[in-house]
């Protein structure tokens, strides 16, 4: 027998009842692991261990974020990791702005999340070639210089948080407060076994399943394969 009863791939709540004691989760099925969830029977048990919980960096920037102008920058199966990072933002009365890619998704998997906020949506495609397309730089400086955006959360691939810290650079807006998601691989959550360990210059080794810290800290000097 398979005495191995769960796979190590961290997932991310999508929303959470406390009261009804429940959790939804979204999940891409790509690979042999996330194919066995479709094994599973309506009604069928399934074990979770968690919760880890360092899977947003720059906690303390979505905290601070009070009846303010906020942007938040979304892509694939980042949507959904979104989501909890959206709830504390309208708790908190700030006017939301959202900029979401489906990229290659049929349809925006959220929509009956986002039912009850307020919010700007604007749709369009986050990445070109790897780069951040045109349209949504236009879309980052002008909520930035024209409509007082002092904060982005990033939802997505690390090449994203990336590329929008290298555009703001660029556009010489380095004081935008910044959060984004961790996509670093975590197994044991408490720092110990090294799975989420990152190697950056200077032979410096971080391991992120803990640390909490600001998206351009985490990204200035890591190797990014």
């Amino acid at each position: 027998t398979n005495e191995n009863i769960y796979f190590d791939v961290p997932i991310s709540i999508l929303e959470s009842d406390i009261e009804k004691n429940t959790i939804a989760i979204m999940i891409e099925i790509r690979g042999i692991k996330t194919k066995k969830l479709l094994e599973i029977e309506n009604g069928g048990e399934i074990t979770i261990r968690g919760p880890y919980w360092n899977g947003v960096f720059g906690l303390k920037e979505i905290n601070k974020q009070k009846n303010n102008k906020v942007l938040v920058i979304a892509r694939g199966i980042g949507l959904a990791p979104m989501m909890p990072v959206v709830r504390k933002l309208s708790q908190n009365n700030n006017e939301l702005n959202l900029i979401l890619d489906k990229a290659g998704y049929k349809e925006k998997y959220i929509e009956d999340y986002l039912e009850g906020y307020k919010y700007n949506l604007i749709e369009k495609k986050v990445l070109d070639k790897g780069e951040l397309s045109e349209e949504v730089k236009v879309l980052i400086k002008e909520f930035i210089k024209e409509k007082g955006v002092r904060y982005i959360h990033l939802a997505g691939a690390d090449i994203l948080t990336v590329k929008v810290i290298e555009y703001l650079d660029e556009i010489s807006e380095q004081e935008v407060l910044l959060s984004c998601c961790n996509n670093t691989k975590m197994c044991c959550g408490e720092g110990i076994c090294g799975s989420c360990t990152v190697r950056f210059s200077g032979r410096r080794v971080k391991r992120l399943c803990k640390l909490q810290a600001d998206p351009r800290s985490i990204f200035e000097g890591r190797r990014l394969i």
